[in-house]
């Protein structure tokens, strides 16, 4: 079953979708902004397909949808694009997308094209000049082809690039008395800085010896690193849906010394064993009305020992307040002066 005879393309993804066709024996790399529709309709037509995602669950959702993945198709959550090389590279992203994470991206696309291949480049933004003007620094020439919900952009490589862009960055945090590395890279949450409501779980996390302590959402690895180096025997487990968060997490690891750090990529909690920590960690993103906040406390729960304890941080603490006890046996919001903690017991 393909997605887009199920659930309804983004716009900018149904802007790729005339393209198909056209793929026919070529290697094609794409993303996707809605269930890899176009991914679907190209690997009608082209010898290979690579679809590329950046969140386990958007993957899962479109294995979901689609059923049966024929086998020219290959379905791909890491941190970066599959190497290649490629005949056309077909992007979609969001108007309200992280720019530097589009320019990383546009940058290794290019990177993964034939000298030859084509790049197809959509948005849902009409009045889109952002993309356009990365494109030209990256194309001699590029066909702009406007539409009532979007653009599709068009252009050719015809050399390599001259300079490639390192958007990585390695910034140092205080623990204490101890310095922790980090690396982060655009589309990790809070890249190039610690976020405070990372800075307000390490101020209030009690770290005991011997602890099994779990942190779900780990991003850059700030949290699990620390909590890793705070006490002799600990064990700490990291988990995250974004492949470049596990891979910020296991670069901090190895970088601080740390060899009791655990990361693994994972959506739904799959990874865990119940009742197996001391003490869970979550800084659960704000977007998707509270779903993913819900996922965390849910897992939370269940992976918790009886007596264990959740910290949650946040900056809007009714919610937690409101529906912990459904899974808690005690909940106390600990206020701070941006975030707020909300310690729930099992």
């Amino acid at each position: 079953m393909n997605p887009f005879l199920t659930v309804p393309p983004r716009p900018q993804e149904e802007l790729l979708l005339e393209l198909a066709p056209s793929t026919a024996g070529k290697r094609v790399l794409c993303n996707t902004a809605g269930r890899g529709q176009f991914a679907f309709a190209a690997a009608v037509h082209a010898q290979y397909v690579s679809c590329h995602f950046l969140d386990l669950y958007h993957l899962q959702q479109c294995r979901t949808t689609a059923g049966e993945v024929p086998t020219n198709l290959n379905l791909v959550c890491e941190a970066d694009f599959a190497a290649g090389p490629f005949d056309l590279a077909a992007l979609s992203f969001s108007k309200q997308g992280d720019g530097e994470l589009v320019r990383d991206l546009l940058q290794q696309a290019h990177e993964r094209l034939e000298v030859s291949g084509r790049m197809a480049v959509t948005t849902d933004n009409p009045e889109d000049s952002f993309l356009h003007d990365e494109l030209r620094k990256l194309f001699a020439k590029v066909t702009r082809r406007p539409g009532n919900t979007g653009v599709l952009y068009l252009a050719t490589k015809t050399e390599p690039l001259r300079k490639v862009k390192n958007f990585a960055c390695e910034f140092p945090f205080r623990d204490g008395e101890r310095l922790i590395a980090l690396r982060t890279r655009p589309g990790v949450f809070s890249h190039r800085r610690l976020d405070g409501g990372a800075r307000a779980l390490l101020n209030e996390m009690q770290i005991e010896p011997g602890m099994k302590i779990l942190d779900l959402g780990c991003g850059s690895g700030a949290v699990a690193v620390a909590a890793a180096l705070r006490a002799e025997n600990v064990s700490v487990t990291a988990i995250d849906s974004n492949p470049r968060a596990i891979e910020a997490t296991v670069w901090a690891a190895a970088k601080n010394g740390v060899t009791n750090l655990q990361a693994t990529l994972d959506c739904d909690g799959s990874s865990l064993t119940d009742a197996s920590f001391d003490l869970v960690l979550a800084n659960a993103p704000y977007f998707s009305n509270f779903r993913i906040a819900e996922h965390f406390a849910r897992t939370s729960a269940r992976s918790l020992i009886a007596g264990g304890t959740a910290l949650f941080v946040t900056k809007t603490p009714g919610w937690y307040v409101e529906r912990l006890p459904k899974w808690f046996a005690h909940v106390e919001p600990r206020p701070g002066k941006n975030y707020t903690i909300v310690a729930a017991q099992k």
